[in-house]
């Protein structure tokens, strides 16, 4: 059984840390574990692809080596793109103990279940291996992380009653996308009574940032708050929610998360309705539903910055301003392939959590963009 009650609401997720040159920036990703501790927060997420695989490492240094094992919990994840035979999971799990450091991960998840790997999954028989791990104490906790439908939903908790936790994207954007299916997960986990860690709160920090009428909309009603602390309250407000995880890059993001979670308030009724009146009017302007998690661009044969393309091509459909938004790409492709570079050899449509037609976008972001 899981003790909610010692878990912190705001979990720190080591998949978007500061980068210079390549290289994660420990002394960056230190202060902000500090901060995070010394607030009285324990919930770390990595999993064993991040940073090109850098994350469990960093989790050694940053939290295992700095602090008592049992002040905190840590999280990760057995991808099913990385294993083609049963021999696989182990070996994988033993690189993981060892990259991170630790004898027991608390929480241990199968990577991004979806229609495109669960059989995967069941083929390598990945459930009872991991209800083993946790009969030998190397695993406290054993649950997956989804990315499918919620009929996959269905079948998967049907078919594998003895999963303790579910992982799943949810924020106030996504509700009713009839691709991510927020609201419906939600649902059906709610009413099987299966707690929840919840990512892309902020929808891969789009809901960070907003056009200014939806900012002032939000700031009519509580002025001193910031933008995302509106997501992040929106998500935890909800029963069920074990743990809301934060990419975090900056010790600013830091900070005003643990002033969201600190001394948390679940939202209002009146500010229940303001979420859903900016939803309502933010929908009405069609943005790409990309989430930045990066998956597609380790394998880009042309080295296209696919998230960070999208994202100024959102910038562009919210703000109706070009100028920016042309120079940041400008800049970006100094570092990286262009837009109309794209070969259409469709890896990263198959890897793709939020199944976009990355292919198409890219040839109409190349027409924004590239001329």
């Amino acid at each position: 059984m899981i003790n909610v009650s010692e878990m912190s609401k705001l979990g720190f997720g080591l998949m978007r840390l500061p980068e210079e040159d390549g290289n994660i920036v420990m002394d960056e990703v230190c202060k902000m574990v500090d901060m995070y501790m010394d607030a009285g927060l324990n919930y770390f997420d990595t999993a064993y692809v991040y940073h090109g695989g850098k994350s469990e490492c960093v989790a050694k240094e940053a939290i295992v080596k700095r602090y008592p094992r049992d002040s905190f919990y840590l999280a990760t994840k057995l991808p099913a793109w990385e294993m083609k035979e049963k021999s696989d999971r182990d070996r994988i799990f033993n690189e993981q103990l060892e990259r991170a450091g630790v004898e027991y991960f608390d929480f241990y998840l199968l990577h991004s279940i979806e229609e495109g790997n669960i059989d995967t999954y069941e083929k390598l028989d990945c459930f009872s291996w991991g209800l083993k791990k946790k009969a030998e104490g190397k695993i406290k906790h054993f649950g997956f992380s989804f990315h499918g439908s919620p009929k996959l939903l269905k079948k998967v908790l049907d078919e594998h009653p003895q999963v303790e936790f579910v992982q799943i994207q949810l924020n106030y954007a996504d509700w009713d996308n009839q691709v991510v299916c927020s609201g419906e997960l939600y649902n059906i986990l709610t009413e099987r009574n299966i707690p929840m860690i919840i990512m892309e709160p902020v929808k891969g920090g789009t809901l960070a940032s907003l056009r200014p009428e939806l900012e002032e909309m939000f700031r009519a009603v509580r002025p001193e708050a910031s933008i995302a602390s509106w997501a992040f309250r929106f998500v935890a407000s909800l029963p069920g929610v074990m743990t809301v995880l934060s990419g975090m890059t900056h010790e600013d993001q830091m900070q005003d998360n643990i002033n969201t979670f600190k001394n948390f308030e679940p939202l209002s009724e009146t500010e229940k309705k303001t979420v859903k009146e900016v939803t309502e009017t933010m929908l009405n302007i069609p943005t790409i539903g990309c989430t930045a998690c990066r998956y597609c661009v380790d394998g880009c044969p042309m080295k296209i910055n696919i998230p960070e393309i999208f994202k100024i091509v959102n910038n562009i459909k919210i703000y109706n301003e070009d100028f920016r938004a042309k120079n940041m790409y400008k800049d970006l492709i100094t570092k990286s392939g262009k837009a109309g570079d794209c070969i259409a050899c469709g890896q990263c449509e198959g890897v793709c959590p939020q199944h976009l037609p990355i292919i198409d976008l890219l040839k109409e972001a190349s027409e924004k963009l590239d001329a």
